[in-house]
């Protein structure tokens, strides 16, 4: 793993070395084992490197044979050790063991196609000194980050925004429409980020730059595609089989590695697979790690030390309190680059800073399952609300949505009477393509109720629900509606929630690198190929999953209900305890100074927060998202300046040319 920025500008200029270092310090919390620089007169690489495979001889930025081709590179590529002999087949001669060198020469052979042969999670960028283009790409899923920006003819990408922000030519602003789209969806459609003017290289998408021509050029290469016409005649049997082969096979894969790896263990059905497999696959003693939560609400920690007894795993654990979260959100609002709607990731980083001192570099997670096999509410939601639309009036079937929420008292007839007025809300608008989604979104735009008058005026006219049907093609509308849900919470959720706020940000603030055998491409496309019921049975999660390893998990853990993970929002932030900055940023001072949000409507729901009255989880996700709105203000406006003067120098290996 690693951090990867790079600058090319336009023909009489030069680049400046200085300005390239600076861009790459800022990432050396991605990779410290190693800084290099490849500097050409127009163009410069460069890469902070954590040294996981070929740790002697993966130097980087790795060039090809004649030195016409130099790469930087985030990521892994699981199949290397495969690729590897067919290009030495065709005449490719290597100087290094690294997955690195085999993106180059794959490169030299097949040309931009050569990402439909990888396996992995990567971000790469090739510079050629020929024909003085620069090729970007990104994996399937955007497990790995990397963002670009042109403006007064200089291009310059990086693994994170703040490092595009050490240029000067470049500016800093919160983009409203951005805000928008967090406060309706959870996280922005891509190409936008939370930043005008930088934009991400879409998950599944090669970009090719020409300092020629000063073009860029932006082409997909993977999409998601749900097959209708799968073959159901296939009995479970079959299909748990190959669900079991693929998934170790990429379990086994992802365990490719220089250096120890670990795995995260919540207690969860996911990530006890994961830990089960390893465990089959490698007899050496493994080392898991999870988090235990003070508050018992959040607590997962009874089903873990099942796991844990059960595996007989090396386990160590982070203990979670709610001034812990307070404490960490601004270092972890730094590390996302992106306002929030959640605490979840905060624990997720505490956890990266346990492996890290522990040595650890790497560890296996069960992110994904959720998304491919139905795992989540909002699937099961869907399906109850669309078959009690048959019978809107029927007094039994809105009884389903109690199975979902066991833990709500049944027997109270208000609360009965809550769930069915909450969960009637578009009921008949089962042609909407984004069915699954709207209760969720049309509640999180209520949170817009807070956006100040001149946010407002920016974002009257805008639509991120309309903007985001403008990007669905004719597939998505023939498909059924669990794959329709599916998409949604895969290519909004996913690639930019979950697997970077949730994901590569908060482990790679502790140099720690995320591995997702559940986001195997081929194990993903074999999820496509299901039909609806292998998925989500009745109101069963991830059947077919429970199925194919019944023999190997214990039955508590295999038979619980899903728990999302979550962590507590209001707690933290108004206990005895809470850290000087909360209420320095709901001062009306504060909000009137940055002018995001309204003070007034602000006062009040802080008085509520204040005076311990419970919150709901709107004006929970409330609190994190106005606060983290602040705090990237703060961080990326305010002082961005003050945290890049500060940032200690580095030593830099550079190649020249």
């Amino acid at each position: 793993m690693c951090g990867i920025a790079g600058i090319i500008v336009s023909e009489g200029k030069q680049v400046d070395i200085e300005e390239i270092k600076k861009m790459i310090s800022l990432l050396k919390h991605r990779g410290p084992d190693e800084f290099g620089i490849y500097l050409g007169k127009q163009t410069a690489l460069s890469s902070a490197r954590l040294s996981i495979i070929d740790l002697t001889t993966g130097t980087q930025p790795m060039h090809n044979e004649d030195h016409t081709l130099w790469i930087v590179f985030n990521g892994e590529i699981y199949n290397y050790v495969e690729l590897r002999p067919i290009l030495e087949a065709k005449g490719h001669t290597f100087y290094t063991k690294s997955d690195t060198e085999v993106i180059l020469h794959a490169y030299e052979e097949y040309g931009p196609e050569c990402v439909e042969r990888f396996n992995g999670q990567f971000a790469f960028a090739i510079w050629d000194t020929r024909t003085h283009q620069i090729f970007l790409a990104r994996d399937r899923l955007g497990v790995r980050p990397l963002f670009y920006n042109f403006h007064k003819g200089i291009f310059s990408f990086a693994s994170e925004i703040k490092s595009l922000f050490t240029l000067p030519h470049i500016s800093r602003q919160v983009d409203p429409i951005a805000l928008d789209q967090i406060f309706t969806m959870w996280a922005t459609l891509s190409p936008r980020t939370p930043f005008k003017n930088i934009w991400e290289l879409p998950p599944g998408c090669v970009l090719t730059y020409s300092e020629r021509s000063s073009s860029i050029q932006v082409t997909p290469y993977w999409k998601i595609n749900f097959r209708e016409d799968s073959a159901s005649h296939f009995s479970i049997q079959d299909y748990s089989e190959q669900l079991s082969y693929l998934l170790r096979e990429s379990t086994r894969m992802r365990l490719r590695a220089d250096v120890p790896v670990g795995a995260y263990l919540s207690g969860g059905l996911d990530s006890s697979i994961i830990t089960s497999l390893i465990k089959e696959i490698t007899p050496s003693q493994l080392k898991t790690f999870s988090i235990q939560f003070s508050d018992p609400s959040y607590d997962e920690s009874s089903f873990q030390k099942k796991m844990i007894e059960h595996l007989n795993v090396d386990h160590q654990e982070i203990f979670c309190t709610h001034n812990d979260i307070a404490e960490a959100f601004p270092e972890v609002i730094w590390h996302t680059e992106s306002p929030l709607l959640r605490t979840a990731p905060v624990p997720l980083m505490l956890l990266s800073q346990l492996v890290r001192s522990q040595g650890m570099k790497v560890v296996l997670t069960g992110e994904g399952a959720d998304e491919m096999l139905a795992g989540y509410n909002i699937f099961k939601e869907a399906k109850v609300r669309y078959f009690w639309s048959k019978y809107p009036a029927s007094r039994f079937r809105p009884l389903l949505i109690q199975k979902l929420y066991p833990y709500i008292e049944r027997s109270h007839s208000k609360t009965r009477s809550y769930l069915a007025h909450f969960f009637k809300q578009g009921l008949e608008d089962t042609h909407l393509p984004y069915y699954s989604h709207l209760i969720r979104w049309k509640n999180t735009s209520r949170i817009k109720r807070y956006f100040s008058n001149a946010i407002r005026e920016q974002v009257n006219s805008y639509s991120a629900i309309e903007d985001f049907e403008k990007t669905l093609d004719d597939h998505f509308h023939k498909w059924d509606l669990l794959h329709k849900a599916q998409f949604i919470e895969i290519q909004i959720f996913l690639s930019h929630y979950l697997l970077s706020s949730q994901g590569d940000r908060v482990s790679m603030a502790n140099s720690v690198e995320g591995r997702y055998p559940f986001l195997d491409h081929h194990f993903v496309e074999f999820c496509f190929s299901l039909p609806p019921q292998m998925k989500l049975k009745g109101l069963r999660e991830k059947y077919l999953l429970r199925e194919a390893f019944k023999k190997c998990i214990p039955p508590e853990v295999l038979r619980r209900d899903k728990h999302p993970y979550r962590a507590p929002i209001f707690q933290s932030f108004f206990s005895k305890n809470s850290p000087e900055y909360v209420e320095e940023l709901f001062s009306e001072r504060k909000i009137q100074e940055k002018g995001y949000f309204k003070e007034e409507a602000i006062k009040k729901l802080i008085i509520k927060g204040r005076n311990g009255t419970p919150l709901g989880e709107i004006d929970n996700m409330a609190i994190a998202g106005i606060l983290s709105v602040q705090l990237l203000d703060e961080l990326f406006i305010k002082n961005f300046t003050t945290r890049v003067d500060n940032c200690s120098p580095i030593e830099v290996n550079i190649y020249r040319q």
